[in-house]
């Protein structure tokens, strides 16, 4: 099986970033240090503390606007994103199955979780929520469809390749017209990029990691993909198989670290376990046979895809609902951007019109599509 360089950069974010022998860092550069604080703890007013990002300090948004008369910058953000078509398309793209099953998570779900376990750090923490949640909802808004292959599908068209962090930020929210802090967390969320510059946006970066990593596996112990007892020994000895002890595990130790070292990190013994378990699920659910061969679907139909509306301007015009750019390399990177939006069951739909294909070689969901 050829491995892109993609998974391989990605491979060497397994176990984290070390430091000495008893941190583990999200991020290889990690230079910030916070303040003394305590840990914060309140019931329904926020308190911040002197580390929170405060909105009347922030960067602004690339085109400026007045400020809202009741709602703080980072505010507007959130509910920016949560009313986004990009948001919303989050519902028909894959987490982990394609065409996902109705208890199954979608992109969105995932969102959504990531979103609550990071504001339960924040929170905790007496970080700025708001930003927080604003990072967390929009962190894979530049996801295309059938999860991580679609990058390795879209990534020959652009010459940087395509990053759903980096295109999300820069391209699909991009009219969204967000603070700088928002953006910069969506587009640094994962590890293998630069450190966030906000304390909330390294948050939601371990967030991520924790939310899949213990989802992930519920999925697919519920569609049977693997039983609890197929979990290592290390992990299910220490923090047991539920999803929930696996959360709660995981984000006291961020939180219980941080309050000690005054970084945004996790104990070497828990980053440990949380990189065996991510190992785990990438060996048992996301590289099965039968993932693979999706995956290779999936790069086959989108190229494909692309590389049919490339050729035909006044088709793309017509379903894209846009004028197709007389420059090559812009009109490229808007359809790129038009597949890249697209569902699990659009494109696929798409494809079988546009390309005549045989069903055979669509991917199927669990329930048999």
């Amino acid at each position: 099986m050829n491995i892109s360089d993609r998974a391989i950069e990605w491979a060497k974010t397994m176990g984290g970033w070390s430091e000495g022998d008893e941190l583990i860092h999200a991020h290889k550069e990690s230079s910030m240090v916070l303040s003394d604080f305590e840990e914060v703890r309140r019931s329904d007013q926020p308190t911040l503390s002197v580390n929170a990002t405060l909105s009347k300090e922030s960067e602004g948004r690339l085109r400026y606007e007045d400020d809202d008369a009741y709602r703080t910058p980072f505010e507007r953000d959130r509910d920016r994103i949560l009313h986004s078509r990009a948001f919303r398309r989050l519902a028909g793209k894959t987490q982990v199955f394609i065409f996902p099953a109705d208890h199954q998570r979608s992109r969105l779900t995932h969102a959504l979780e990531v979103a609550q376990v990071a504001k339960a750090i924040s929170r905790r923490l007496g970080l700025n929520v708001d930003l927080t949640e604003a990072i967390a909802l929009g962190h894979d808004c530049g996801h295309g469809p059938g999860g991580h292959a679609s990058e390795d599908a879209l990534s020959p068209f652009l010459s940087e390749g395509y990053d759903h962090a980096i295109f999300g930020a820069d391209i699909t929210v991009k009219s969204l017209n967000l603070t700088q802090e928002t953006i910069d967390g969506i587009r640094n969320h994962s590890w293998s990029l630069p450190e966030p510059k906000t304390p909330e946006g390294i948050v939601v970066s371990w967030a991520d990691r924790i939310a899949y990593c213990a989802h992930d596996l519920e999925d697919a112990i519920s569609a049977k993909v693997i039983g609890p007892s197929d979990i290592p020994i290390e992990i299910a000895s220490t923090i047991g198989t539920a999803r929930s002890a696996h959360l709660n595990h995981f984000i006291n130790s961020v939180v219980s670290s941080t309050l000690r070292t005054k970084k945004i990190t996790m104990s070497k013994e828990d980053g440990e376990l949380l990189g065996l378990l991510r190992r785990f699920n990438y060996e048992a659910i996301y590289l099965r046979p039968e993932s693979v061969r999706q995956g290779e679907q999936v790069i086959s139909v989108i190229d494909r895809l692309v590389r049919h509306l490339l050729s035909d301007r006044e088709l793309f015009s017509s379903l894209a609902k846009e004028s197709a750019s007389t420059d090559e390399v812009a009109f490229i990177r808007q359809v790129v951007a038009y597949v890249a939006g697209m569902t699990d069951r659009y494109v696929f739909h798409m494809a079988e019109i546009l390309l005549d294909l045989d069903k055979s070689s669509i991917p199927r969901g669990l329930d048999y599509r």
